[in-house]
């Protein structure tokens, strides 16, 4: 089973001190042509940055996403999880990916026409990302068996069944967020074959110390 830092690449500060990972995520926005690093929104044309429990400057010079693949080792896999509808930020994200040569790669995205760009991409995990019942309803009703390479799909939406019938579809299925080892142990018995998480240093050394899970891409 893979586990996935989330956010860990949205501050280069962070993202030092986490030390080595097997993936490494970032949220990515397109705003006036520039690729923004960032999980925060924006309302409009205001300037207001927020998310769920805080507001933040949004005067701050933004983190961009060359600088985060400049910063990031090579062998690193990067997911870019891409956010909000602004047309174009697929191909966007691509141009800059290809401009920094050759790496393994996840992309993600719930606005899933921004996936099309990387569809046979060597070396890329694309996951179909649903965040919510509707969403996930609309992934499973639009796509049939062997259809997808991957999904990213929020914990408490999964059971055994979901599981199984998103296994049908895709053979990568990831879930966040996850923080404890037992908790991805079920998962991973249900089929989930990637954690994305908070604390993902303590989450992969809790599934090290205990029995190896039945089920993941290893």
């Amino acid at each position: 089973m893979r586990v996935i830092a989330h956010r860990a690449g949205n501050d280069l500060a962070a993202l030092a001190a986490l030390g080595p990972a097997d993936v490494v995520e970032a949220d990515v926005h397109l705003r006036r042509g520039r690729l923004e690093v960032r999980h925060t929104k924006r309302i409009w044309f205001l300037p207001i940055l927020w998310d769920r429990w805080y507001l933040a400057n949004p005067f701050a010079t933004p983190l961009l996403l060359h600088e985060l693949l400049d910063a990031v080792d090579p062998a690193t896999t990067l997911m870019i999880d891409m956010k909000g509808p602004t047309p174009g930020l697929g191909r966007a994200v691509l141009r800059a990916v290809e401009d920094h040569g050759p790496r393994p790669l996840v992309v993600s995205a719930r606005v899933w026409r921004h996936l099309a760009p990387f569809a046979g991409r060597p070396d890329t995990i694309v996951l179909h990302s649903a965040g919510s019942p509707r969403q996930l309803r609309r992934l499973l009703r639009r796509h049939g068996p062997g259809t997808l390479d991957g999904v990213s799909v929020r914990r408490d939406l999964l059971d055994p069944t979901l599981v199984a019938a998103l296994r049908e579809r895709a053979r990568h299925v990831w879930s966040w967020p996850i923080d404890d080892p037992e908790v991805a142990r079920e998962l991973a018995s249900w089929g989930v074959t990637g954690c994305i998480s908070d604390a993902p240093v303590a989450l992969a050394a809790g599934l090290s110390a205990g029995a190896p899970p039945p089920a993941g891409d290893r």
